[in-house]
């Protein structure tokens, strides 16, 4: 197949017509027109219908410019720094991260990554759902305890622990059968025990209040309003002030977190910078010193 034939393809789709995808290159139209009747002719389909109304792409135009559009700016993108012989990290890092993390972390991180590699702009965007890096254009996704995706790969770049905190003047109960607590919960809480330092005490949570941030469960129980389950990042300057007091930790859970790119991209120099940027920022994987 002919490379100049499908990017000048892809130019004729993207700007809608050989006008305008002409004046933007400065290749005639007729080249251009020459170069699409090929890559019909070498795939046997035709791509582009053509009427007096104007150009509109066929069912195969459109799968063709779907799967085609990215690998090609990603070749190209590679090509300019071979080229240049540089691999300088340049352009927008688009980043997709859970809310709680992006709130407590990101404003300083992306102001720090900036700061070492000046020519990226990045763009956080706070989500807790599962984007699609590819549909939705996004560089990397950090993700809590990610499920295997043969799509993806990455990088463990810290860990965190799940702790029971309480304000100080409530007492913690003795060791024995399970003992109900006064809960304080998010709006996801389903009926559970937590089970506290490998079984040596079990507390039923009745929830009392209820919220949709973890940083108002953790405010709630500095103010004394009940016992909470949060993680161990979001509560250390508490308990080091004395606010809250450690019950203890959750057994079998440890929240992971991860920095993850899709496989089938070639991993452009900003996207290996920002993995290994976030790898180093976090030395002994601890987020309580490091958030």
């Amino acid at each position: 197949m002919n490379l100049n034939a499908l990017i000048d393809f892809l130019l004729v789709a993207t700007h809608s017509g050989l006008g305008k995808a002409s004046r933007a290159s400065g290749v005639s139209k007729a080249t251009l027109s020459r170069r699409i009747s090929d890559l019909e002719e070498q795939l046997g389909v035709r791509l582009i219908e053509r009427s007096a109304r104007g150009l509109k792409l066929t069912e195969a135009g459109e799968m063709l410019v779907s799967r085609a559009e990215g690998p090609l700016s990603e070749v190209a993108e590679a090509m300019n720094a071979a080229k240049e012989g540089v691999l300088t990290p340049r352009g927008r890092l688009r980043v997709a991260a859970p809310i709680l993390f992006s709130q407590l972390a990101m404003g300083r991180i992306g102001a720090e990554f900036c700061a070492l590699y000046p020519q990226v702009m990045i763009d956080v965007v706070a989500e807790d759902r599962m984007v699609d890096l590819v549909e939705e254009k996004f560089d990397v996704a950090i993700r809590i305890n990610p499920s295997p995706d043969s799509n993806l790969v990455g990088r463990c770049f810290a860990k965190d622990r799940l702790v029971v905190v309480a304000a100080p003047a409530i007492a913690k109960p003795m060791p024995g059968a399970v003992r109900p607590v006064a809960g304080i919960v998010t709006s996801s809480f389903q009926p559970t025990h937590w089970t506290l330092d490998g079984g040596q005490l079990v507390l039923e949570p009745i929830p009392t209040l209820q919220f949709s941030s973890l940083l108002m469960v953790r405010d709630a129980a500095v103010a004394g309003g009940g016992v909470a389950l949060i993680p161990q990042s979001i509560a250390w300057n508490q308990l080091a002030r004395g606010e809250l007091v450690q019950w203890g930790t959750v057994t079998g859970v440890e929240p992971a977190l991860w920095v993850l790119h899709t496989s089938r991209r070639l991993a452009a120099p900003k996207v290996r910078a920002f993995v290994e940027f976030m790898c180093a920022r976090y030395p002994d994987m601890s987020l309580v010193l490091n958030g």
